[in-house]
């Protein structure tokens, strides 16, 4: 058992805040008129497109869909995480509320990532993401 651990207590910061997109190339024009600089793209099964903008150490991540066009529509904030084995352990431990499939993975990035998603009081979804 872990405790005396907080779950954070295994991530060191922001990873990204993930945010849905009516339109992605009006969002990625938008956040690169801003002073954003686009540092990958991809598409899910040849479908939904996501594209990370950074400025120094903020990174969104801006993807087609979800619950774009309304006030607030911020799906995840993404906490980069050192072993996501671990926090996924305390996560259950400490009965966080898990809303994703275990630990799952995405080819984003040069070798992919590992994360889980938690549920915060008011629907807020924290995540916890590892880069591999």
């Amino acid at each position: 058992m872990h405790e005396d651990r907080q779950l954070l207590d295994v991530c060191s910061g922001l990873q990204h805040i993930g945010i849905p997109a009516d339109d992605i190339e009006k969002t990625c024009a938008f956040y690169t008129a801003l002073g954003f600089e686009k540092v990958f793209e991809t598409r899910l099964e040849g479908e939904q497109q996501v594209v990370f903008l950074r400025f120094h150490n903020l990174t969104l991540e801006c993807y087609d869909g979800g619950c774009a066009g309304q006030a607030g529509a911020i799906d995840h904030i993404a906490i980069d995480c050192e072993d996501v084995e671990a926090a996924y352990m305390l996560a259950r431990e400490q009965g966080y509320t898990i809303v994703s499939d275990g630990i799952e993975e995405l080819p984003f990035w040069e070798k992919g990532v590992r994360f889980f998603t938690i549920e915060g009081p008011d629907k807020v979804k924290i995540e916890l993401n590892q880069y591999l």
